[in-house]
C-alpha cells in the first residue's frame, strides 16, 4: 500500500506500552511531527506519567496536550446516556463506549488547532473502540485522515511490541515486562473494564484482586447504609443533601457503591465488528445512579412515556455501544430523551447492602402518584370500580372473537 504524506498527526496518548510504541512507529514510518493528546476522564494515576515519557520520547514540549475531561465527561456525555436509562444486552452500563465520542471530539478539535494532517489511535483491528474512534471523528471532520497501526503494522504481539520498546528505547512498566496483570484494562470515572488475557476463557471465574474499585459482596459492611440523591430534570444534583458537581456526584457515588460491593459485572457481549467477547466490569456508581433514575420516573413520568422510553432503549444503547454518538439519529433521540426530562425532579432513597441497591422511598413536587385514587381503602369516589368491567370486555373483544372461530 502506497504511504501517505504526513507531515504533523494527533495520537491519542496513554503513556503505556501500546501508545508509547504507536509513537515511535509514526515518528519512523511516516517520518511526522507527533502531538500527544491525554484525556484525564478519571482513570487515575496512569495519566501523570504520560508528559514525562512523552518528552523523553522527543515530543516538544508545545506538542503535549493533557487535559481535564471529568466534568465535561460525566455532565455531557455519563448524564446524557443516564436519562435514558441506557442498558447494553441488558447489562452492559456502556462504560468504555460512552468515554470514546469525548475523546474523538478532542482529538479532532486538537488536530485543528495544530493543524495537523491526521489522527492516531490504539485501538486494535478486532474491537469496538476503533469503531468508536474513527465514526466519531468522520462525524466530526469529515476529511480527516486516520492512522490505526494495528491494522498496518506486524506488531501484533506483546513479545514483538517489547522487543521494538526495548530496540528503540522506550520506557517499558516493570509489571509489564514480568508478565503484570493477566488481562487488559481500561478506567474512567464511570466504570472498570477487564478483558483479554485468561478472561477468554468464559469459564474463567475471575481472582478477586483483579476488581480495583468494588469489595467483594461477601466482606462488605454488615451494616446497610442509606443514600439519597435529589434529581432536577433528570439528573443527580445532590447526593444525601450536599449539592456537588457532576463529576463529584459520580465520585462520591461510586465511593459509597464500591464499599458495599455494588456493580461487578462479568458478560459474554456481541461486539459491533461480529465476534462474542468476555469482559468483567465495575460500575458502582452507575448502578446506583440507574436504580434511582428508574426510581424517580416512576412517580413522575406517564405510563406510555415511559413505556416508549422503554421501547427506544435497546436502540439508543446499541447507538452508542456502537459508536454512533455523533449520529443524527442518536442526536435527534436524545431531544426526545431530554424533553421528557422536565418533571423528573425530586428525591430517592436507597438502601446499599452487600452488592444490592434497594428502593426505600422516592417523593417529587412533579408527581402523577395519586394516593387517594390508588388507594385499597375508601377512595371516596375517586374512582368507580365499576367502570373496569367495560374497560375490561372492550379489551377482551378481539380475544373472545378468535376463540369463537376456534370453535366453529
Amino acid at each position: 500500500m502506497k504511504r501517505e504524506r504526513i507531515r504533523k498527526v494527533v495520537l491519542a496518548y496513554s503513556g503505556g506500552l501500546d501508545t508509547s510504541v504507536i509513537l515511535k512507529w509514526l515518528q519512523d514510518r511516516y517520518g511526522c511531527e507527533v502531538v500527544t493528546f491525554t484525556a484525564d476522564i478519571g482513570q487515575g494515576k496512569e495519566v501523570s506519567p504520560a508528559k514525562k515519557k512523552a518528552l523523553l520520547l522527543g515530543i516538544k514540549p508545545k506538542n503535549i496536550f493533557i487535559e481535564d475531561l471529568r466534568e465535561e465527561f460525566v455532565r455531557d456525555f455519563v448524564f446524557p446516556m443516564f436519562r435514558e436509562n441506557a442498558v447494553y444486552e441488558g447489562e452492559y452500563l456502556l462504560g468504555t463506549s460512552i468515554a470514546r465520542p469525548l475523546i474523538s471530539k478532542h482529538l479532532i478539535e486538537i488536530a485543528k488547532k495544530t493543524k495537523a494532517d491526521a489522527i492516531s489511535h490504539g485501538a486494535t483491528g478486532k474491537g469496538n473502540d476503533q469503531v468508536r474512534f474513527e465514526l466519531g471523528a468522520y462525524a466530526l471532520m469529515p476529511d480527516v485522515r486516520i492512522i490505526a497501526p494495528w491494522r498496518e503494522w506486524d506488531l501484533l504481539s506483546r513479545d514483538r511490541l517489547l522487543r521494538y520498546a526495548q530496540k528503540h528505547g522506550i520506557p517499558v512498566d516493570f509489571k509489564r515486562k514480568k508478565g503484570g496483570a493477566p488481562y487488559s484494562m481500561d478506567a474512567n470515572l464511570l466504570h472498570v473494564s477487564y478483558e483479554g488475557g485468561i478472561l477468554e476463557d468464559p469459564q474463567y471465574a475471575p481472582e478477586e484482586s483483579m476488581w480495583r474499585m468494588t469489595v467483594s459482596p461477601e466482606k462488605a459492611p454488615n451494616r446497610p447504609e442509606q443514600v439519597e440523591l435529589e434529581y432536577r430534570k433528570g439528573d443527580v444534583v445532590a447526593v444525601n443533601g450536599r449539592k456537588l458537581s457532576p463529576a463529584k456526584i459520580l465520585f462520591e457515588l461510586n465511593r459509597l457503591g464500591g464499599r458495599h460491593g455494588i456493580g461487578r459485572l462479568d458478560m459474554v457481549e456481541n461486539r459491533y465488528v461480529g465476534m462474542k467477547s468476555r469482559g468483567c466490569y465495575e460500575t458502582p456508581g452507575g448502578s446506583i445512579m440507574l436504580k434511582a433514575h428508574r426510581a424517580i420516573e416512576s412517580i413522575t413520568l406517564d405510563r406510555e412515556v415511559l413505556a416508549l422510553k422503554d421501547d427506544l432503549m435497546p436502540r439508543y444503547a446499541r447507538m452508542i455501544y456502537n459508536g454512533y454518538w455523533f449520529s443524527p439519529e442518536r442526536r435527534l433521540l436524545q431531544t426526545l430523551i431530554d424533553a421528557s426530562q422536565a418533571p423528573v425532579n425530586g428525591r430517592v432513597q436507597l438502601r446499599l447492602f452487600k452488592g444490592t441497591v434497594l428502593v426505600t422511598g422516592r417523593a417529587s413536587k412533579d408527581s402523577l402518584y395519586d394516593a387517594s385514587v390508588a388507594t385499597f381503602e375508601d377512595d371516596k369516589g375517586a374512582y368507580n370500580q365499576a367502570d373496569a368491567a367495560g374497560f375490561i370486555r372492550l379489551n377482551a373483544l378481539r380475544m373472545r372473537i378468535a376463540a369463537k372461530r376456534g370453535r366453529k
